[in-house]
């Protein structure tokens, strides 16, 4: 395994927050809608936009 030769993480603390939100919004966003009796293509569809816009969102403010 490499070592780190002084190089920074590959995504800074605020940035793996935002996605991290957004990845709880996501999934809620899906199971909710599996829960509905949607199809899991609709779901899909729903949780991605649910991704999408929180990470919208929490990168606004989020400072």
């Amino acid at each position: 395994m490499s070592q780190n030769q002084g190089q920074g993480p590959l995504l800074g603390l605020r940035s793996a927050v935002i996605f991290l939100l957004g990845l709880l919004a996501a999934t809620g966003m899906g199971l909710l809608c599996i829960a509905s009796g949607d199809s899991l293509a609709r779901a899909g569809l729903a949780a991605a936009g649910a991704f999408i816009t929180a990470v919208i969102f929490f990168d606004t403010i989020i400072d």
